[in-house]
């Protein structure tokens, strides 16, 4: 799911990808809807191939939004929260208790919570797949 939603280097905001072809992808912005083309040069990276430290194994960021979305109860981040370092690192303490505090640094939280606003704000609900039952 997280796939298809992707960070531009340089520009602000979060992108779904509506088309690609070989050196470019046309993608729509989440919050203003509008279309544009990202050429190969542009340096983007997909929500779905980040992670976050941990004492043990990365925590995918998906299953990380899972767990925030559960916390807010499916509310947005306070603004207030996002503004204070050591509010942040409370909030996220709560969400991810094993999270490495000497690699994940407070701009990372911050972004991770602005990015959780703008999908809930886009009508996201999930942030992982959800694997099929075996029969």
């Amino acid at each position: 799911m997280l796939r298809k939603i992707i960070s531009i280097t340089g520009k602000s905001g979060l992108f779904k990808i509506i088309s690609h072809s070989a050196n470019r992808l046309i993608v729509e912005g989440l919050s203003d809807g509008r279309r544009f083309p990202v050429s190969a040069r542009d340096r983007i990276i997909s929500l779905g191939d980040i992670a976050m430290y941990t004492e043990g194994d990365d925590k995918p960021l998906g299953e990380i939004l899972d767990l925030l979305y559960a916390r807010q109860e499916g509310k947005p981040v306070d603004d207030g929260i996002i503004g204070d370092n050591e509010a942040c690192a409370t909030l996220f303490a709560e969400v991810l208790p094993d999270y490495d505090r000497d690699r994940v640094y407070p701009t990372d939280i911050k972004k991770l919570f602005v990015w959780y606003n703008m999908l809930i704000g886009s009508g996201f609900t999930r942030f992982t797949e959800e694997k099929e039952e075996e029969k």
